[in-house]
């Protein structure tokens, strides 16, 4: 199956909207279902009920963006190379899955970015690739995105027509969050007197 689309984010700059996207706690706070995201070691086997435990343990998450500094976000940002795990819970059809999956950042080259991945949940698995990549419009940037997901199992006998707008839903609400998000960072640096967290932002790249 393939996904794809374009979102815009309004009054925001090519420099904040990668910051953010390159964050996993940022990712993690905008995805619906989502426990958690933390990188593991490439190849290993992963203990995903440790990590969800850990979690839970681990607290609250460190500040993201505008509360977080562009400097700290761009310390732990996403790593070409890197692989991480993350466990999302969603609703699909009748069926409410735990969605294990390990994702490796393939490239991350400003302004682009792609992932491919694998994971299994209710007696299923799956194989995906996806790439983004960003674009300055007249009101702010572009965001364009495309997948392609390759299901087997349960899941799969549910069909597209079931799995496509939960996904589509799924990825509005990702966007939507992460847009939130940035409109604050723009009320942020709108109020900053000393120096522009724009030009923070900017600096790191």
């Amino acid at each position: 199956m393939k996904f794809d689309g374009t979102f815009e984010i309004d009054n925001v700059s090519l420099e904040e909207v990668w910051l953010a996207l390159s964050d996993p706690y940022m990712i993690k706070a905008s995805l619906p279902g989502c426990q958690f995201l933390v990188p593991v070691e490439d190849g290993g086997d992963v203990d995903f009920e440790q990590l969800r435990t850990e979690a839970e343990n681990d607290g609250e998450d460190p500040p993201i963006l505008p509360d977080a500094t562009p400097e700290d976000v761009a310390e732990r940002a996403f790593v070409e190379g890197n692989t991480y795990a993350t466990l999302i819970e969603l609703s699909v059809g009748n069926v409410k899955p735990s969605f294990e999956s390990t994702v490796t950042i393939t490239e991350r080259d400003f302004p682009r970015m792609s992932a491919a991945g694998e994971g299994s949940a209710a007696n299923s698995a799956f194989e995906m690739s996806a790439w983004m990549e960003l674009s300055e419009v007249e009101d702010g940037v572009a965001v364009e995105w495309e997948a392609e997901a390759d299901v087997f199992g349960k899941i799969a006998q549910l069909g597209g027509r079931v799995i496509k707008p939960v996904a589509n839903r799924v990825v509005k609400r990702f966007f939507d969050q992460v847009a939130d998000r940035l409109k604050e960072v723009g009320d942020a640096a709108e109020e900053e007197t000393q120096s522009s967290l724009r030009d923070r932002v900017s600096g790191l790249f």
